[in-house]
């Protein structure tokens, strides 16, 4: 008999009411602040490693010991060159590290504490001439080798960090901002402390010595800071590349890295230029030696003040956008002699505004792609991306050396800058303001194969407990 109300079948039990409804889910919460402190606090050692020798290194070779520019720009270069040969192999060593501190931190402690030995000794400076241009060079070849020990693990750690690109976006974030402070402190005081220890070999060294306090507190900083941060990623060993072949085919088999790591190498360059310059720049165009610590305080306070603004886009576009405000920012320093020392100041900040808005996108980006790879290549592909980016950042003063020397440049071994002719001084304003654009130009274009979909890659090789590679026959037959 039809009834109104629910029907009810003899026998069968009414069904169980249904559940309330979920509330709607909070945004997620992103990681805790004594993680992203704890990992940006790592830029401490980046930035002085890039800060301090890119803008002291160059003219401390060719106005305090007397090299020619364009040896100077090879001694700075040669380091970098051999970190392009050992990155990819940090990366895959700390792929395979397995200790109670995890895969990356001891790397970080323990190469960030033999980077900062290193660094005082660079500009330790116990010879003159020539012979301190070798010993210079010995010493910032062990500093540039600490750092890739430093570097490579560090860098591939919010791929592990955080699971969301939200999340990796804060902790990229928190490091381009300090990398903005450490940089703002580093680039202005260093100046301060070579005038206030008498310039010459005995004020380099003060800088010496305080470039390396500021690494050593960094890497104690990042090391406690990431403690406690989530269990080690547990993987065997064939998930690891097993040689430096495959770790290039796996990158030339991703479009979005490979494009990455072309702008990375070309945009660092540009960077490379402009702090390799500033001192000439400050000597020879703004007749003021005191003028570099307000040029490198102008070009790096932006990134304490736009990094939050440039978070709000995304990728390529953002990317391009950030360029164009960095290379007309360069291109505007041409005008640089007939120009008031205010405008100069407020024009190296809307080419800063730029660089931070380049630095978050890069740093962002790489996360991306590392916590995207088919197979656990973080440090490998993070190890890749830290050459590019070395010899990106070494090649800008070695270029800018050949540049000095072709227009004539005159080095002096009195630490203090000799009197140049009007080619030369055309020259270093050139090279300074329009170097850095060309390659930025050229960084945009390199980067438009971010988006493409990796290609098809063969599956990794199994591995005995031996460690080399089963044949297929033996792979396909298995256990008898």
């Amino acid at each position: 008999m039809a009834t109104t109300g629910t029907a009810r079948t003899r026998g069968v039990p009414p069904p169980a009411p249904a559940p309330p409804p979920a509330p709607a889910p909070g945004p997620a919460a992103g990681p805790p602040a004594r993680l992203r402190f704890g990992y940006a606090s790592g830029s401490l050692v980046t930035a002085t490693f890039t800060t301090l020798p890119g803008l002291l290194l160059l003219p401390y070779l060719t106005d305090t010991l007397g090299v020619g520019a364009a040896l100077a720009g090879l001694v700075v270069f040669v380091p970098k060159a051999w970190d392009a040969l050992l990155n990819p192999l940090v990366g895959r060593a700390s792929d395979r590290t397995r200790t109670r501190w995890g895969a990356r931190r001891p790397y970080v402690l323990w190469g960030g504490l033999a980077m900062a030995a290193a660094f005082a000794l660079t500009f330790a400076g116990p010879l003159p001439g020539t012979a301190g241009a070798w010993f210079t060079a010995a010493g910032y070849l062990l500093t540039a080798t600490a750092f890739a020990f430093f570097q490579v693990p560090y860098v591939a750690m919010p791929a592990e960090l955080a699971t969301r690109d939200e999340d990796r976006m804060r902790l990229v974030g928190g490091r381009v901002a300090v990398i903005g402070v450490a940089a703002l402190v580093t680039g202005a005081a260093a100046p301060a402390l070579i005038d206030a220890g008498g310039g010459g070999l005995a004020g380099h060294r003060w800088a010496g010595v305080f470039g390396a306090v500021v690494i050593a507190l960094g890497a104690l900083w990042v090391f406690a800071g990431t403690s406690g941060s989530g269990p080690p990623v547990r993987v065997r060993a064939a998930d690891s590349e097993p040689g430096l072949h495959r770790q290039f085919a796996a990158a030339r088999a991703n479009p979005s890295f490979a494009a990455l790591l072309r702008c990375a190498v070309v945009q660092s360059a540009a960077t490379g230029v402009l702090l390799a310059g500033a001192p000439y720049f400050a000597d020879h165009v703004l007749r003021d030696s005191a003028g570099v610590g307000p040029l490198v305080v102008a070009f790096v306070a932006p990134n304490l003040l736009t990094v939050p603004l440039w978070s709000r886009l995304r990728g390529r576009r953002g990317h391009a956008l950030a360029s164009a405000l960095f290379a007309a920012g360069c291109l505007l320093l041409l005008a640089a002699p007939v120009l008031p020392d205010a405008a100069v100041l407020a024009v190296m900040a809307l080419a800063g505004t730029g660089h931070a808005g380049q630095l978050l996108f890069l740093y962002a980006m790489l996360a991306q792609c590392t916590a995207r790879s088919e197979q656990r290549r973080a440090g490998a592909l993070s190890g890749l991306f830290t050459t590019g980016e070395g010899l990106g950042v070494a090649a800008g003063p070695f270029v800018y050396g050949l540049v000095l020397q072709l227009s004539g440049y005159v080095s002096s071994g009195t630490g203090r800058a000799a009197e140049q002719g009007a080619t030369a001084e055309l020259g270093l304003l050139a090279g300074f303001a329009a170097l850095p654009a060309l390659a930025t130009a050229a960084a945009v274009v390199l980067l438009r194969g971010y988006d493409r979909p990796p290609l098809p890659t063969p599956d990794p090789p199994s591995y005995g407990w031996h460690g080399y590679a089963a044949p297929r026959s033996r792979r396909m037959m298995g256990r008898s």
